[in-house]
């Protein structure tokens, strides 16, 4: 049975074990009727040009974990932000772990999706936004949103601001020889309201594991947003992360997105400006080897006038791999006084590695100021000669060039220890150890 077969016939019996508001239940059966006619995307669609899901489709994974698998935090606490207090939900083989968590719900709610969907305490908050930004028509958004049901719930009230930091894992532990994980993120952050958020995802075994997730992110006027996905998984693992942010006016949100690993990872990220005097911000630092497969897919939509978005991603392919960028710019008619900047630069230090690169604009609009560029080079042979004549090791001047390459992405992370945190993962995917931070 083919997989998108199989979630389909699944579909029942999930939805007669689940206990929610009676609302989402229509939900979840209108995206069911969306996916099943819809299916799996293929690349005869423009948008999945290069990227294909066609092996993943074979693989015969499990939907609901048939076992509890406790982990012990010592063997995973290097995935976590140790180095500083934060706020963590964890969920293992899709299951909340309380062990391993640190919640609150002092001043704020920092909790699980589950608790939203079934508390009559959270009605107000789920009527209003669950699945209000979330595609009603991107399969795999509503393939989520059919069997939506666990993941992190974050609401920060007007003028609130959490004491520290939030962290999302989420830990594929190979209790299943294939297993298919969901999770639903929201995120509101009210008028004033701050927060900032660093999201994982981690597979512990070399069993296969595709995650499907949904992350919905709602900052009302003069809210201050920032999220960091980590992706540095195993060769084994998926990933098709789907975020859509909704903004009012004069909020900042920025995502930091740093993919190193994985098997093959696809992201996409879509803004809506739904105020004036917006700031949207997109940063990416990628570093791939080996057959690994990274896919970036954005979308800025400025709706109204007076508002800035800034794209920035960098890319560093090695050996055998690929990777995408495909960013969109839309400035609607009424959208003048609109500032928009997208850039997409890589480097390919194999022969045998790939770019497919494609920033779009679409402007309606007279009175705007937009560009975008994309680059695809290699080292400056002239630079590494520079850097070897001053008694810098080849490998060492390589990794230098590649280390100034990426630092104005790295300039903007506002969590020092995150920061270093990511430092060391470059030079650790570059394969060498400098004794400096960017």
């Amino acid at each position: 049975m083919e997989l998108k077969d199989k979630l389909v016939s699944s579909f029942m019996a999930f939805e007669n074990n689940v206990d929610v508001e009676h609302s989402v239940h229509d939900i979840r059966t209108e995206a069911i009727k969306n996916f099943e006619t819809k299916g799996f995307p293929t690349k005869k669609e423009e948008a999945w040009k290069y990227t294909s899901l066609n092996s993943l489709r074979k693989i015969d994974f499990s939907l609901f974990p048939k076992t509890e698998n406790t982990i012990e935090y010592k063997d995973v606490k290097k995935y976590f932000l140790h180095e500083i207090d934060t706020y963590k939900i964890v969920f293992v083989d899709g299951v909340y772990s309380s062990y391993l968590s640190e919640t609150t719900h002092d001043g704020v709610d920092i909790c699980l999706m589950s608790a939203a969907l079934t508390k009559e305490m959270y009605k107000p908050v789920i009527d209003v936004y669950f699945n209000k930004v979330a595609s009603k028509d991107e399969s795999l958004t509503t393939l989520n949103t059919a069997f939506s049901r666990e993941g992190a719930y974050i609401y920060i009230p007007k003028n609130k601001m959490p004491k520290k930091p939030i962290e999302i894992l989420h830990f594929a532990t190979g209790n299943e020889a294939s297993l298919m994980l969901q999770p639903r993120n929201l995120v509101v952050v009210e008028e004033n309201a701050e927060v900032q958020i660093i999201e994982r995802h981690q597979s512990l075994t070399s069993n296969n594991v595709l995650t499907n997730a949904v992350t919905e992110v709602f900052a009302a006027d003069n809210a201050i947003v920032d999220i960091y996905k980590v992706q540095n998984d195993s060769a084994s693992a998926s990933l098709i992360d789907n975020t859509y942010i909704d903004q009012k006016n004069k909020s900042v949100v920025k995502v930091h997105t740093f993919s190193f690993g994985g098997k093959l990872t696809r992201n996409n990220l879509n803004f809506y400006q739904n105020g004036e005097y917006i700031d949207s911000i997109m940063k990416g630092v990628t570093i791939l080897g080996e057959k690994q497969h990274v896919d970036h897919h954005t979308l800025v939509h400025h709706i109204e006038p007076n508002c800035e978005s800034h794209q920035d991603y960098k890319g560093i392919y090695g050996e055998s791999s690929t990777g995408v960028f495909n960013g969109k710019i839309i400035v609607d008619k009424i959208a003048q006084k609109t500032n928009a900047f997208q850039q997409n630069n890589n480097i390919l230090i194999s022969d045998k590695a790939t770019i497919n690169t494609k920033p779009q604009l679409e402007i309606f609009a007279d009175d705007v100021k937009c560009s975008h560029g994309c680059t695809i080079g290699q080292l400056d042979e002239d630079a590494l000669f520079y850097l070897q004549s001053r008694g810098i090791p080849l490998k060492e001047a390589r990794a230098l060039l590649m280390y100034a390459f990426a630092n104005n992405v790295l300039e903007s992370v506002r969590i020092p220890e995150l920061k270093v945190r990511i430092n060391k993962l470059i030079a650790n995917k570059l394969g060498v150890n400098l004794g400096f931070d960017l």
